[in-house]
């Protein structure tokens, strides 16, 4: 089921306009259209817009300051819709807060996929509990417990603090340098080797096969992303 809300494609090829504003109303989706960052910037504060998909690479203003301006008001999902392919502009748009990063070109199956996911993650985050589940898995992140089946999981106070950005993020890329400055703090920009080993520990405590993980899944050279399935 989709909102009343339009969702925001702030693209410069007319091509591409095109083909996202047809994919995403034969969905049921409404859609507004901006050429430019401008044009993008004054449709999303007057429009209401529930999702934004937007590029990079805009005649006028780089995507990643159309970004950081959205940021500093906006809290729905905006998916990053690139041909930049090099890890700095994906690990840049990620950490600057966009929800999602796809590369141009794509398969529009795939494209709706991960709208669907990032709208129904932002509706449900606005009315979240304290607690998640997934795959038998229990957190109440108030009570900070865990529980699988009907056994308590231990957690280290980092273990716990690491599940609980993962679960406050469901579904959003977290790059190492984000992981790192929200669970260890700023001094350890850099220390990526924390994030994997404590990763590891998680994985071990709460995938079923810790090798092929469901949950916290690897973005290679990126970060991670946890998914509570649906």
């Amino acid at each position: 089921m989709t909102s009343n809300a339009p969702i925001l494609i702030i693209d410069d090829e007319v091509q591409m306009r095109r083909l996202l504003r047809s994919t995403l109303e034969n969905e049921g989706y409404k859609v507004l259209l901006a050429e430019n960052g401008t044009d993008g910037l004054r449709q999303a504060e007057s429009a209401r817009a529930e999702l934004v998909i937007l590029d990079l690479g805009l005649p006028d203003i780089d995507g990643h300051e159309v970004l950081r301006r959205l940021r500093t008001w906006a809290a729905y999902p905006v998916i990053i819709l690139s041909a930049r392919t090099g890890e700095q502009d994906i690990v840049a748009a990620l950490d600057a807060g966009a929800n999602d990063y796809l590369v141009k070109p794509f398969r529009t199956g795939e494209l709706i996929a991960r709208v669907r996911s990032a709208l129904r993650i932002f509706h449900a985050a606005s009315r979240a509990s304290s607690v998640a589940s997934f795959g038998g898995v229990r957190v109440d992140l108030d009570a900070h417990t865990v529980t699988k089946g009907d056994q308590p999981v231990k957690l280290t106070p980092t273990e716990f603090a690491l599940l609980s950005l993962f679960v406050r993020n469901e579904g959003k890329v977290l790059t190492h340098a984000y992981i790192l400055q929200q669970v260890w703090g700023p001094k350890f920009e850099g220390e990526s080797q924390y994030t994997r080993v404590y990763v590891g520990q998680l994985r071990k405590k709460l995938e079923d096969d810790p090798n092929e993980p469901k949950f916290i899944v690897t973005e290679s050279g990126i970060g991670y992303r946890f998914s509570a399935g649906e």
